[in-house]
Order: C-alpha cells, then sequence, then structure tokens
C-alpha cells in the first residue's frame, strides 16, 4: 500500500521525504532507543537560559506555569525517534503556549529547531514545515495584532525587524534539517548500490563456478560411461582391454577431481591464488587423448599466427571445445571429431564439426551445455553459432575478441 501511495503522488521517493529504504532503515534504528541524555541536557539549557532571558528583558521571575511549560517542550522530543510528526508539533504548540502566556523570549525555539530537525530527517517533511511555519504566523499574530489582550498588560507591539530576525531562524533550521537529509539519503542509496553490486558479483561468481562445475563433470562423466560400457562388454571375451577402459576411467576420474577441487578451492579460500593454473588451448592435447580414449577420433587444424591469450579466453576456449567434444561423445553417432583454431588480429576463431547422425533429442542445441558455451562466449563479448551442417552433422562456431599479446 506505501508503495501505490508512493506511485499515486508522482516524482521520485527521496521527494517527499527519502527513499522507502532509507525511511525504514532510520525507522529501525530510531525506534530502538530513547534519547534521554541530549533531551535532559536541552531542557536543563532551555529552563536556565530562559531565567537568564527573564532578567535580561527585566520581566519578573518564570512562574510555576511557565517552567511546565518549558519542560513540556523537551518531554514531546523524547518522542522524535520514535513519533517525530507528535514530537514537532507538541514542540511548537508548547513554544506558542509559552509566548501568548507573556513570558519573554528565550531558548524555548530551541526545543521546535530540534524538533524540526528529526521530523525532517526521517523523512517527515510537510509536517515539519506546516509546524514551524504554524508556530511562526502564530508568533506574528500575538506579537502585531493580539498583544493588547494577551499578558502582560501594557505590552507593546514586536518591531517588524523581530520578525525578519525569527523568518531566517526559521529558514536556517528547515535548511540545515534538508541539507542533512538529502546526505542521508545520499548514503542510503550509495549502500543500497554497494550491496546490489556486491549481490551481482556474487551471482557472476556462483555462475562462473556452475560453469566450471558442467564442463569438468560432464566431460569426464562422458569418458567414464563409454568406458564403462566397453569395459562391460570386454569384460568376459578380452580382459586387457577391459582394463584398459577401467585405467582410463581411473584416470579420467582422477583428473576430474582435481578440476573439482581447484573450482571449489575458489569458495573456501576466495582470496587465495589457485593452487593451479586454469586450463587453456596448450592442455588442448590432453584433451584430444581422452577423446580418443572414449572412441572419438580428434583432427585439430590451426590457421594463423599462434598468439598468447588472456586467462579468460584462453579458459573459455578451452571449455567450448572441450563441451563441443563431449556433445559429439554424447549425441553423436559420428566418431571422428575436426577442430579448427584460427588466429586473427583481434579475434579467435572456433570450429568443432562432426558428420552426425544425432543419436539424441537435445542434438539440436537447447541442451545446458550449449547454453554455457554461450555464456561464456557472451561474458568475453563473444559468439556462439551452433547448429546442424548443410552437409549432415553439426557444427559448433564460436567467436571471441582477444588482443594479441605477443606472437609464441
Amino acid at each position: 500500500m506505501e508503495e501505490q501511495r508512493t506511485r499515486n503522488c508522482g516524482g521520485p521517493p527521496w521527494a517527499r521525504g527519502g527513499p522507502p529504504p532509507l525511511r525504514h532503515w532510520e525507522a529501525r534504528r530510531n525506534n530502538a532507543r530513547v534519547p534521554w541524555p541530549s533531551t535532559v541536557v536541552l531542557a536543563v539549557f532551555v529552563l536556565v537560559g530562559s531565567n537568564f532571558a527573564a532578567q535580561g528583558q527585566h520581566r519578573e521571575a518564570l512562574d510555576a506555569f511557565a517552567r511546565v511549560l518549558l519542560l513540556a517542550g523537551p518531554a514531546f522530543l523524547l518522542l522524535r525517534n520514535r513519533w517525530p510528526v507528535v514530537a514537532v508539533f507538541g514542540a511548537a504548540a508548547t513554544a506558542l503556549a509559552y509566548f501568548a502566556a507573556g513570558y519573554p523570549n528565550g531558548p524555548v525555539f530551541l526545543t521546535v529547531a530540534v524538533g524540526a530537525f528529526a521530523a525532517v530527517t526521517s523523512g517527515h517533511r510537510r509536517a515539519a514545515w506546516w509546524a514551524v511555519g504554524g508556530l511562526w504566523v502564530g508568533h506574528l499574530l500575538i506579537a502585531h495584532w493580539l498583544y493588547a489582550d494577551l499578558p502582560p498588560h501594557g505590552d507593546k507591539a514586536a518591531p517588524w525587524a523581530q520578525e525578519l530576525v525569527i523568518a531566517a531562524w526559521v529558514v536556517a533550521v528547515l535548511a540545515a534539517s534538508e541539507l542533512v537529509r538529502v546526505r542521508r539519503e545520499v548514503w542510503a542509496r550509495e549502500r543500497i548500490e554497494r550491496a546490489a553490486a556486491e549481490k551481482r558479483r556474487a551471482d557472476e561468481e556462483r555462475l562462473r563456478i556452475a560453469r566450471e562445475l558442467h564442463d569438468v563433470l560432464a566431460h569426464s562423466i562422458s569418458v567414464i560411461n563409454v568406458q564403462a560400457g566397453v569395459g562391460l562388454a570386454l569384460l568376459d571375451t578380452n580382459p586387457e582391454q577391459a582394463r584398459t577402459a577401467l585405467t582410463t576411467i581411473k584416470a579420467a576420474s582422477k583428473e576430474a577431481l582435481g578440476e573439482v577441487r581447484q573450482v571449489l578451492d575458489t569458495l573456501r579460500t576466495p582470496g587465495d591464488a589457485p593452487r593451479a593454473p586454469a586450463p587453456g588451448l596448450d592442455r588442448l592435447t590432453e584433451l584430444v587423448e581422452q577423446a580418443a580414449s572414449a572412441g572419438l577420433s580428434v583432427e585439430v587444424e590451426t590457421d594463423g599466427d599462434r598468439t598468447a591469450l588472456p586467462p579468460g579466453t584462453d579458459l573459455a576456449a578451452f571449455r567450448i571445445v572441450q563441451e563441443a567434444l563431449t556433445n559429439v561423445v554424447r549425441h553423436s553417432g559420428s566418431r571422428t571429431a575436426r577442430v579448427r583454431i584460427g588466429y586473427a588480429p583481434g579475434r579467435l576463431d572456433l570450429r568443432i564439426d562432426d558428420e552426425g547422425p544425432a543419436t539424441g533429442s537435445d542434438a539440436g542445441g537447447s541442451g545446458n551445455g550449449l547454453a554455457g558455451m554461450r555464456e561464456r562466449a557472451a561474458t568475453l563479448g563473444g559468439t556462439i553459432d551452433a547448429g546442424p551442417r548443410p552437409g549432415g552433422g553439426f557444427r559448433v562456431r564460436a567467436e571471441l575478441p582477444v588482443r594479441p599479446k605477443e606472437t609464441m
């Protein structure tokens, strides 16, 4: 309901007393305590200062009713953290009653200033303006039109220069309150923006780790699955080849565990450098050997002058080739694949082809593997194009922007 009212009023929320996050944060903080110490100090100052003001203005000593009014203002200020509107109107009303009773001017107006400050900074700007404005108008009426009918008898109209001083005092108090309010809102927005940025970074890190785990596990489990099938089929007829399949399973699982441990180490100690370097295209030979152990023959072709790649681009290229070969093993009837790596000024081109036919229902590119490849490429500002080839089979093409650092 509050949000609906905010939208109906029009304009930014801080133009009407601060954004909701700031108001809620201030409410939780302020409602937790009653400002006893500052209020007691203010009450003592107002009582002592008013006595001195009475002597300086050659008035009689303050009576009991005057002291009650002087203490009533600070009493209302005890509510300024929980109910700032009640506090500012109560302080203004007691100050107006004090002045209407003919008591001398003095620091009683400080209670109104403190109440207005609390109301403005807590988001109740209109209440503060109405309370202070009403006090000033009431003072104007009493000092220039109603003074003859109010005590003390024989009093004269106040000089107009005094009203200008009071008006300047009112404007200064409200302007200072508005300045503090604006600064608090700026700080609150900055806190919200920092929290949102930290949440985005955390989400991006979780997504990166999820992609890494998917790529590592999908590839290794595919190799393990194929070799397990081979081992089971040859366990009785060809034990030696079955032993080779089990050896491949052991090596693939060990490597997968090592890469998973490396990824999880970044969660436990995010500030530490990884113990092992992230994989890149320099490990393409290992990837080809793993694919061969799964029964897939991979041909690798390189075009252009090979250049050193930034770590992020190198890792993304390796994972894209790894995921593409994993998809060939899992979803294609072809036992051969071709990988072409093209180095060009400002970009890296990857192309992975197989001759098909597809054996899985998700070979058209709707799986998580292809989605992960597209996310990796998009993170670097690159593109992924995956789909059936005109002559049959499947093709994955990736273009990654890169700034070559040096010729290898």
